[in-house]
């Protein structure tokens, strides 16, 4: 498969991601429908973490089995694959906990009144910070799915490149409303420029990745992304959860995350459906 080709597939599988972005425009003032928007990235997010342990998982095991039941391999390569897995894990998490601090001293720290709010991103603002990890954490995770969109082009097997992008470019869609919902929460609307930023670190990886996969097929690799997608994911959720609990919305909170879960699991069923 040419590389122009794979760049289209790149591109259709991370730009849908840019779908869900005018949300962040909405400035929803309403209590309620804050608290919605909150809890459906909430159930988004729930889903993409479970998407991705079970993905980074599976090596691991197969390593696991390989080793321990048919005794064709030593312990080593489970040994090194877990090691990626936990590591990776924890420094996704302990990143974004160490960054997210680090950013929010330079935001209570004296300041020009007339200087900006922390760029075009403005991550001087809790809700600004919390949209830009969110994007951080799904950018890795669709950077791990490019690898996988360009692997399977570069084997030849063109019919499940084409599942996984639409597949993946499913769950860009649904991915994107996630990571602006906190702006949508703000009280104002959110610039396009940073609309667009946004979106370019959420979805720019997986074109990246199916550029490197299809030169590079490395399992390694793939996990490492997947357990540091992981590891912020996980960062993310229980900032949103503290969110949630703030508002103390009750059946809002709840309702929200079914929707959020359930649209992930919607679209993750296209790509079952065809067999993948």
């Amino acid at each position: 498969m040419n590389t122009g080709t794979v760049i289209v597939m790149g591109i259709i599988a991370g730009g849908t991601i840019f779908i869900g972005l005018p949300v962040g425009r909405l400035a929803a003032r309403g209590r309620g429908m804050r608290a919605m928007l909150n809890a459906i990235t909430i159930g988004v997010l729930l889903f993409l973490l479970w998407d991705v342990l079970v993905h980074a998982v599976e090596p691991v095991e197969a390593a696991l089995t390989a080793a321990s039941v048919a005794h064709s391999a030593s312990w080593w390569p489970f040994i090194g694959l877990a090691a990626l897995l936990f590591l990776g894990v924890g420094v996704g998490l302990l990143g974004l906990v160490a960054y997210d601090r680090w950013i929010a001293r330079r935001a209570r720290a004296p300041r020009d009144p007339h200087a900006t709010s922390g760029g075009v991103l403005r991550l001087a603002e809790p809700a600004s910070r919390l949209a830009f990890l969110i994007a951080v954490g799904i950018g890795l995770h669709n950077f791990a799915e490019g690898l996988a969109i360009g692997q399977s082009a570069a084997g030849g097997e063109l019919q499940l490149a084409v599942v996984l992008v639409i597949g993946f470019a499913l769950h860009n869609a649904t991915e994107g409303f996630g990571i602006t919902a906190p702006l949508a929460g703000s009280g104002r609307p959110a610039p396009w420029a940073q609309l667009a930023l946004l979106g370019v670190i959420g979805g720019g990886p997986t074109l990246v990745g199916t550029l490197l996969g299809s030169v590079v097929v490395n399992e390694a690799l793939a996990l490492v992304f997947l357990a540091l997608a992981a590891g912020s994911i996980i960062y993310v959720l229980l900032q949103l959860v503290g969110v949630a609990l703030r508002m103390d919305r009750g059946l809002t909170m709840y309702v929200g995350i079914l929707i959020g879960l359930f649209a992930g699991f919607a679209t993750d069923f296209v790509v079952t459906a065809a067999g993948v």
